[in-house]
């Protein structure tokens, strides 16, 4: 029986931030996940978790200004540095909130750099990172995101960061898997995840088109849950997706595809 876990920054957004939490364990949820926490303050986020008795399973590194268009630094050469310190907030904020993984968004391709060098960027810095948080007995994830709906993002498909994965060469870096993002970039889902299943440290859905709830697209995800169950997926999948409606309405969904 799958596991699932409320995306804070998807679900529940009528409500103020703090009064989500609450919401996610009257709707019936265990665990949570959510961006970013680096603009609330770690006692209070901690209070909240436990107040409502969830379990917070992932949360991003820092990923530089997202409201001015960043989506991770860890590919650009020239910031390095900033990245590196973001790992320690990261894994700050992680411990406090007893969260077991964080997850690094590779960002864009940076203006004149060379897909090659970004590569070599993005492998040193995740190097760093698997190492740090290992010694905070955290895991590390790396997320393929589809280049629609982020265009120049440099991570984009499973073989693409399995091959990361190998150069890096550490047993603390793990794909987390999108499964909406899977969908657009390369379909295949069932195979893709039976052959990485080892690889493979979170999972996240929506439905496609539209990143609405399960049920509202094209990805059938009544066949997929069960996939996920037969080959031994036994972690959290994140609700990562936009209510088509309101979250409340939507969450049948649970009900009728598990």
């Amino acid at each position: 029986m799958p596991q699932f876990a409320a995306n804070l920054s998807m679900l529940f957004t009528e409500l103020p931030f703090m009064e989500r939490f609450a919401a996610a364990r009257t709707a019936g949820f265990e665990a949570v996940e959510y961006l970013f926490p680096y603009a609330l303050d770690k006692s209070e986020l901690a209070k909240a978790l436990k107040a409502n008795g969830l379990k917070q399973v992932l949360h991003n590194l820092p990923a530089g200004n997202w409201d001015a268009g960043d989506r991770g630094m860890a590919c650009d050469p020239a910031r390095v540095d900033e990245f590196r310190s973001g790992v320690t907030l990261g894994i700050e904020y992680a411990t406090a909130l007893g969260c077991p993984q964080l997850n690094c968004l590779s960002g864009k391709l940076p203006a004149g750099v060379s897909t090659d060098k970004a590569r070599a960027t993005l492998i040193a810095n995740l190097a760093f990172a698997a190492e740090k948080l290992k010694a905070s007995g955290l895991r590390l994830l790396m997320e393929p995101i589809n280049y629609f709906d982020i265009p120049g993002f440099f991570l984009n498909r499973t073989d693409q960061a399995a091959a990361i994965q190998d150069d890096v060469g550490s047993d603390n870096l793990f794909i987390q898997y999108d499964i909406y993002h899977a969908q657009r970039m390369e379909g295949e889902l069932g195979n893709t995840l039976k052959n990485n299943l080892s690889r493979i440290g979170h999972i996240q859905l929506a439905d496609n088109p539209g990143r609405n709830e399960p049920g509202t697209g094209e990805i059938n995800y009544a066949w997929l849950f069960k996939h996920l169950d037969a080959i031994g997926y036994t972690g959290w999948i994140g609700c990562e997706y936009k209510p088509k409606t309101n979250t409340q309405d939507g969450l049948g969904w649970i009900k009728e595809l598990t």
